[in-house]
């Protein structure tokens, strides 16, 4: 069932760029541990790269394979401490400052995010994207067949988790609830992301739970339109045909100018990431036309309310 109450589409890649080890200015680098590992991966790619060394001649030196090599690159996979000082040992990296300074960065990525407890009830390709949204500086998101997730209420989501996989223990639909819940904390926190959604109309005329639960949710929605940090935008019937005929996806931008727009997607049974600029610009241009015909935040304040009467 897809965990973030969206159908998406498409296969699986996550394509690591040389990204620099800390923030800009020196500061420490922000997110959780999956952004971390990117950053991590990312700068040992470039080390091995600048010192001439194949990922095969990489991977015998720590005592695994080039391919092993590639996923530490790429960040999709925990880092050990002795792997990476050894790596750092055959690039040449003789600055002891630059050494340590990596050696914590592998510390920090390698910590235990809160979310992890949840492992047991959501795909690891779903915590993949619950560590870049909580890393994320800007989030945009358009939704055709649900509010998304971040914008649900307890008992929406409750009602959307049963709606795609009706036989699951209740013990294991708390548990998505409670994961759920606990991801939208980051839109309250200190310093929180701006979060901008759109959503096609058929999301929020769409009575998932019975009437209570929908009026619930519209209502929620209506305190929502008037946050600083969040955007809220309806993309009506009336405009007909638009330009995301691909369906719904998520564009996140983060902190470190180094780190790459990805765009998220989720299917049925997995999740496409892409940061591939040339293809992440095709749906950024998507989304800035989304934006412009969608409706103004007013506006949405009023559709909603509008809702609400009907129900």
């Amino acid at each position: 069932m897809p965990v973030n109450g969206d159908r998406r589409r498409a296969g699986k890649t996550l394509e690591g760029t040389a990204l620099s080890a800390s923030a800009p200015g020196g500061a420490a680098p922000a997110g959780g541990p999956t952004v971390l590992r990117m950053l991590l991966g990312a700068q040992l790619r470039r080390l091995r790269e600048t010192a001439g060394v194949t990922r095969d001649d990489a991977g015998y030196h720590i005592r695994a394979s080039g391919s092993k090599i590639s996923r530490m690159e790429l960040g999709r996979v925990s880092f050990k401490e002795r792997d990476v000082t050894d790596l750092l040992e055959f690039y040449g990296v003789d600055d002891l400052a630059e050494r340590e300074k990596l050696v914590q960065l592998t510390r920090e990525a390698n910590a235990t995010p809160w979310y992890q407890k949840f492992q047991d009830v959501v795909p690891d390709w779903f915590h993949v994207f619950v560590g870049l949204e909580e890393a994320a500086q800007l989030i945009r998101v358009y939704e055709v067949q649900f509010v998304p997730g971040l914008l649900q209420t307890e008992e929406y989501a409750r009602a959307v988790i049963l709606q795609g996989a009706p036989g699951l223990e209740p013990d294991e639909v708390e548990r998505r609830v409670a994961l759920r819940m606990g991801r939208q904390k980051l839109l309250t926190r200190e310093s929180p992301p701006r979060y901008w959604v759109i959503m096609d109309e058929a999301a929020l005329r769409r009575p998932m739970g019975g009437r209570d639960v929908h009026v619930g949710q519209i209502e929620r929605l209506i305190d929502l339109v008037g946050e600083p940090n969040i955007t809220i935008q309806v993309m009506p019937f009336r405009y007909g045909g638009h330009a995301a005929e691909g369906g719904a996806f998520t564009i996140m931008r983060f902190p470190e100018t180094d780190l790459p727009d990805v765009v998220y997607m989720e299917y049925l049974t997995g999740a496409h990431y892409i940061d591939k600029p040339e293809e992440v610009e095709r749906y950024a241009a998507v989304m800035e036309r989304l934006s412009v015909a969608g409706t103004s935040p007013d506006r949405t304040r009023e559709i909603l309310s509008g809702m609400l009467k009907e129900i």
